[in-house]
């Protein structure tokens, strides 16, 4: 019996690729991976060389073959492919070498320093003009005030000019004997210097002003003046004084300082005799042990950290750019958080939403893609020349009469109201989105219970948008401690090792010019003089700016967090 034929099946119908999600799966996957490769890779180079920076390394005397000896730490190594000209003109020796290696050499950056004698810091030494490479025992590396490193054999030692010790170890022994003496009469005469004498100076320099705008308000003929002037005429008697007595002290210490030399010799033989008050640290570089190295490098950090810099901010520390950015950022938070946060509740809570009010919020959206420079200028014309001018002219009379700014200049107050600036639309927006994510029924139930506006949003909104608030609080952390453009205008210098402070720590002087990490990075990698003294120098305060930015950040996630689990109930 013949069989019923199948019924056809129903065709399949093709599902797209796409309409799984693999595709995106896999395109949204690669580009996390991707993200997060470039983000380690780049902490990767900034963790290698900048923890590498302070690492003390071996010293080297090469002798090249025309008989020239180089004496210093290698800098770099690389092969480079000499061109036709620069082969015509070796030796035949060299010529073969370099012909016989497929026509590459090897050539090596030697750190030698001693400016004062050589007037270079690096010397190219190329692979076929060595004659020998060894590691003297007695090579030491000498890290000064001025001039940069020095390095030479230790072949004497002078006390009062007479000589104590003439040979190598003899010579060591003494320098460990006396330096750290020196360096504890180097602070105290900085401290002299700077600080006694400077102090002294400024209680006259604030009585002076005082008669001055005495003599604007009254007149020389008031009884005001009279006052102010023998004020005066007493204050500078006094700091005579005390300056003639600081001045006994000061030179005593100066001709102890000058008491205690070492003795150097360089590789070419050239002798340099070095007081020890000019001399921040030493040591025999291939004579150091595991023990030795980290006690140098943990020296060379606590410098680095605690120190104010030297050698146009290639050298010593970064203690005031640490500060001046701690500070800057601190009050820039403290600043644009309540202007953000009153002003998300306006557009969220009261405001009628509608045209205007969606314009504002795109105006305060675009306000974030500003290029930053702009907010400088604006901080540049407005908070120092009309607001700081202002307020000079009616407070300081004196200082204008001497055109002398107090608020009129750059300073830290009007850096952090900038960058204020800056970062209002992120913490706006942050708070913005924290607001409206708070149920609407909780502010319904509120005002069934009989509360006003205020109390709903100050008992019930707020408190459960405070995370976002911390979250915006923390973008703009790191957007604003990183900035360094506007920064250039509004206060930010090279160089000022004077503290932002005065008498207490809390008395900030806003008119005070400051040191920045960003600013710091800039000026070593593009207006140093020795930028190859200076590479190290830029990936180690680039690691210690994420480092601050980190720790800032950690803090605030920190407060998030507890607030957090104060509304989860835990």
């Amino acid at each position: 019996m013949p069989q019923a034929p199948r019924p056809a099946r129903p065709g399949r119908r093709r599902s797209s690729l796409f309409a799984r999600g693999e595709p995106l799966v896999w395109l949204t996957g690669g580009s996390l991976v991707l993200c997060v490769v470039m983000i380690v890779g780049l902490l990767a180079l900034v963790l290698a060389h900048g923890l590498g920076t302070f690492w003390p390394g071996d010293v080297v005397m090469i002798e090249r073959a025309d008989g020239r000896k180089f004496l210093g730490e290698v800098a770099k190594d690389e092969t480079f492919r000499p061109g036709p000209e620069r082969l015509a003109e070796l030796p035949p020796g060299a010529r073969a070498s370099v012909e016989a290696a497929g026509g590459e050499a090897g050539r090596r950056m030697l750190r030698t320093g001693n400016f004062d004698l050589t007037g270079s810091h690096y010397t190219w030494l190329h692979s076929y003009e060595i004659e020998r490479e060894t590691r003297p025992e007695w090579a030491v590396v000498v890290e000064r005030l001025a001039w940069g490193r020095f390095y030479g054999f230790p072949r004497g030692f002078l006390i009062d000019g007479e000589a104590v010790a003439t040979d190598a170890e003899a010579a060591w022994a003494r320098f460990e004997e006396h330096h750290e003496e020196a360096v504890e009469r180097r602070a105290r005469l900085r401290d002299l210097e700077t600080h006694e004498v400077g102090r002294s100076k400024r209680r006259v320099d604030a009585a002076r002003l005082d008669r001055l705008e005495a003599e604007l308000e009254h007149g020389r003929d008031s009884a005001e003046w009279r006052e102010a002037d023998a004020a005066y005429r007493d204050a500078e008697e006094r700091s005579r004084a005390e300056v003639e007595e600081l001045n006994v002290e000061i030179g005593e210490l100066r001709e102890l300082q000058g008491r205690y030399v070492l003795v150097l010799e360089t590789a070419d033989g050239a002798k340099k005799e070095l007081p020890l008050s000019e001399i921040v640290r030493a040591y025999p570089a291939n004579r150091l042990g595991l023990g030795d190295s980290i006690a140098v490098y943990v020296s060379r950090w606590w410098e680095f950290l605690s120190d104010d810099p030297r050698e146009a901010n290639s050298e010593g520390g970064v203690f005031p750019a640490i500060f001046g950015t701690v500070i800057m950022t601190l009050i820039m938070s403290i600043l644009v958080v309540p202007f953000g946060v009153l002003a998300a509740l306006y557009l969220r809570e009261y405001a009628r939403q509608g045209t205007i009010v969606s314009i504002v919020r795109i105006a305060v959206n675009n306000l974030a893609g500003v290029p930053s420079i702009v907010f400088g200028v604006f901080g540049l014309g407005f908070f120092i020349y009309i607001v700081g001018g202002g307020i000079d002219e009616t407070f300081y009379p004196a200082q204008v009469e001497e055109k002398r700014a107090v608020f009129g200049t750059g300073g830290v107050l009007w850096a952090s109201l900038t960058l204020a600036l800056l970062t209002l639309p992120v913490v706006i927006v942050a708070t913005e989105e924290a607001l409206a994510a708070v149920p609407n029924s909780m502010r319904e139930g509120s005002y069934a219970c009989g509360a006003s506006k205020w109390q709903t949003i100050r008992r019930i909104v707020l408190p459960r948008a405070m995370p976002g608030v911390m979250t915006g609080m923390i973008l703009a952390i790191a957007r604003g401690a990183g900035e360094v453009a506007p920064l250039m205008l509004v206060g930010a210098v090279k160089l000022a090792p004077d503290l932002a402070v005065d008498g207490t720590f809390p008395y900030l002087h806003p008119e005070r010019s400051f040191m920045h990490l960003g600013f710091h990075i800039y000026d070593l990698g593009f207006q140093s003089q020795n930028s190859e003294a200076a590479k190290p120098m830029v990936f180690t305060t680039t690691l210690l700016l994420i480092g601050i930015v980190v720790v800032l950040n950690v803090i605030a996630i920190t407060v998030r967090g507890r607030l957090l689990r104060a509304q989860e109930g835990r």
